[in-house]
């Protein structure tokens, strides 16, 4: 189902809409925040420069640590008595990054994720249960009026007590699931654990995943678990922007569609920030073009993706996203090679004999990074040989598709650490 119009304009009726939006925010930023006035006044540009969509790429980048310079409301374009929600990250790294919503930020969000709910499969007629964590996370809240604005029945269930999440499955026969791909990995275990047969004994048949990135090893592990004929789609979304709603997926799998009334997408060298042409891969950089508190222009995601513009059999005519492939601040450096965690995903999850969990761990003896991967079994063994080729088989898959040798160490079923949220996978201890 598409849920509106906008969806399917020609390109030409979607390229003015921006163009009209982007005139209104760049003015109307120039003229509210200070911060970012002073970054056009050094680049020399004013808002009547921006004649075309071309003259985006004249605008000077905003990036988190701008927010964090800022804290907690130097970007925001409107007062403080306007906001009618305030959101803000964990700030495990730095500063929190704080983000504010006006009454009409808050309809756009609903619109938007509203939007792709649809995209994924979702109807008036589910119960969906939410398994992100309600707080200052913006996931929960944001899946949570878009699906009731479709008309969708809510269990905000947030996470942790997996059984008991399980229960309300069986009991409020949910047909739909809300989580992270690792902690609906982690609920259909449980399940079992309890002696409830996902595939059979459960109602749930689409799954709506995000908040990390879903590989297609790790949909495929889901289908194993949650059966072949679940419908699994990511979203895409972060709190600076808006948070989920700024694409999604539809059920054709080929990208990610961005909501392009409201955000205008590109892809730049993340070195040098050269704009890279459709389907090349590279950093996306978004514009907000319909956000009155945080109308953030240029904003530096550091996800890796690219690109495409050809109409989707589904019939929307947004650009579509790649699934990113990673981060640019999650890729590690190892021996003077770039990895990404998605990458040694895709080698562990195509053994059958590996569950899903692993841990990534990177140490540094005199000059030399040191890769480790522990992963666990599926199923526990005594053979000394299956664990010994299975080992040499790992790593030297790992060894093709990495080009560097790592250490591979094969732990016992249910000994890594889940995670409810999302799954923190990589200790890089090169610095300690």
């Amino acid at each position: 189902m598409i849920w509106s119009k906008e969806e399917t304009l020609p390109r030409s009726e979607l390229e003015k809409i921006q163009l009209e939006r982007l005139k209104e925010t760049v003015s109307r930023v120039y003229e509210k925040v200070k911060p970012y006035r002073a970054k056009m006044d050094e680049a020399n540009i004013k808002p009547e420069d921006i004649k075309s969509l071309h003259d985006l790429k004249k605008l000077p980048f905003i990036t988190k640590q701008d927010m964090r310079d800022t804290y907690p409301f130097g970007l925001f374009a409107v007062p403080r008595s306007e906001l009618a929600r305030i959101h803000a990250s964990s700030g495990t790294t730095g500063k929190p990054t704080v983000v504010g919503y006006t009454k009409n930020d808050l309809d756009s969000w609903t619109e938007c994720v509203s939007r792709i709910a649809c995209m994924g499969g979702a109807t008036s007629n589910d119960v969906a249960q939410i398994c992100f964590g309600y707080g200052m996370f913006t996931g929960a809240l944001g899946l949570h009026y878009g699906l009731e604005n479709i008309g969708a029945a809510i269990v905000p269930s947030s996470t942790g007590n997996s059984e008991k999440q399980i229960m309300y499955m069986q009991d409020f026969e949910t047909s739909l699931l809300v989580a992270t791909p690792s902690y609906a990995l982690r609920l259909a275990e449980v399940a079992n654990s309890m002696g409830v047969d996902p595939r059979k004994d459960l109602k749930v048949k689409i799954g709506l995943v995000g908040s990390e990135l879903l590989t297609d090893a790790m949909r495929e592990e889901m289908h194993k678990v949650w059966g072949e004929d679940m419908l699994i789609t990511t979203n895409y979304g972060m709190s600076e922007l808006m948070g989920p709603g700024v694409s999604g997926e539809c059920l054709e799998h080929c990208g990610l569609h961005i909501n392009e009334d409201f955000f205008i997408p590109e892809i730049i060298n993340p070195q040098t920030g050269e704009v890279l042409p459709a389907g090349e891969k590279g950093e996306l950089v978004i514009t907000c073009i319909k956000k009155d508190a945080l109308p953030l222009i240029r904003y530096r995601t550091k996800d890796i993706t690219r690109l495409f513009y050809e109409p989707c059999k589904c019939g929307r005519t947004f650009c579509r996203m790649e699934n990113p492939s990673g981060r640019s601040d999650d890729m590690l450096k190892i021996r003077g090679v770039n990895v990404f965690p998605s990458q040694i995903e895709e080698v562990v999850l195509s053994f059958n004999e590996l569950g899903p969990h692993y841990e990534i761990i990177v140490t540094r003896e005199g000059y030399n990074d040191k890769l480790e991967i522990r992963v666990e079994l599926a199923q526990s063994t005594d053979s000394f040989k299956v664990l010994q080729d299975l080992t040499v088989n790992i790593k030297n898959k790992l060894k093709i598709i990495l080009g560097l040798d790592a250490k591979v160490t094969l732990e016992s079923p249910n000994t890594l650490q889940r995670f409810e949220g999302k799954a923190k996978r990589i200790k890089d201890l090169r610095s300690k």
